[in-house]
């Protein structure tokens, strides 16, 4: 059985996990508990396995967080995903997606464009191995922080035109990473918009965003590609 890291980079609010679980629970309920050796790994306090080799394969996770931060355990992450180039297949979603880009010599910002937020539609603009024949794709968003220079040896799959690098796949490693947020249930997407109502997003913009979960979205696909991926050659 494939074992599978977790680097866990953030939590749920407080309020939201007895309902929808921590972030690592999110992904084994996205790709089946039962369906990996799952081991988590809390990045976000300086855990980590004692060498790359400990897994098959780590999945990064959303965080608050901003990558260009200079809080020590962010330096400690991005050390960690240059050591496990070619060692590990990497999956990143969200700030795992940008923890990536920077690790791997691409840049992230805070966007002047503002907050993606609700459910978000992607156009694949590159099919890769693991995918099904879709064109596009609808997956919850929650960032600020973009990816706006990919790094040497990535590809963009899928990409908007708020977030042009929202998907990418790496050509001198087996990695892929993505904006947005396929282990995010509609449900507990509107409960962290909800969370932060009034707060970060003001109330037309939450009011928008949870009005726009409603439809149906492709986390099962999403969640398929990504098993594929791990799969791997």
């Amino acid at each position: 059985m494939l074992k599978l890291g977790v680097l866990r980079t953030g939590r749920p609010p407080a309020p939201a996990i007895p309902q929808f679980g921590t972030y690592p629970d999110m992904f084994m309920e996205l790709l089946g508990r039962d369906a990996y050796d799952w081991r988590v790994y809390a990045a976000d306090e300086g855990e980590y396995p004692t060498a790359p080799e400990a897994c098959d394969a780590y999945i990064v996770t959303g965080s608050a967080a901003g990558v260009y931060e200079d809080d020590p355990w962010i330096g400690q992450l991005l050390d960690f995903l240059r050591a496990a180039k070619g060692r590990a297949r990497l999956v990143g979603v969200c700030f795992g997606h940008q923890a990536m880009a920077q690790a791997f010599g691409g840049q992230v910002v805070k966007s002047p464009k503002g907050w993606g937020v609700g459910a978000h539609d992607y156009s694949v603009v590159s099919r890769e191995p693991w995918m099904d024949d879709s064109l596009s794709v609808r997956l919850p968003a929650s960032h600020q922080d973009q990816v706006v220079e990919k790094p040497p040896g990535a590809e963009v799959w899928a990409a908007s035109d708020f977030t042009p690098f929202a998907a990418l796949a790496y050509r001198d490693q087996p990695a892929i990473s993505m904006q947005p947020h396929p282990e995010f249930r509609p449900d507990y997407a509107k409960a962290l918009i909800e969370a932060r109502r009034g707060k970060v997003y003001a109330e037309d913009e939450a009011n928008r965003a949870v009005a726009s979960l409603g439809g149906p979205d492709d986390r099962a696909r999403v969640g398929r590609w990504i098993a594929n991926f791990l799969a791997g050659p």
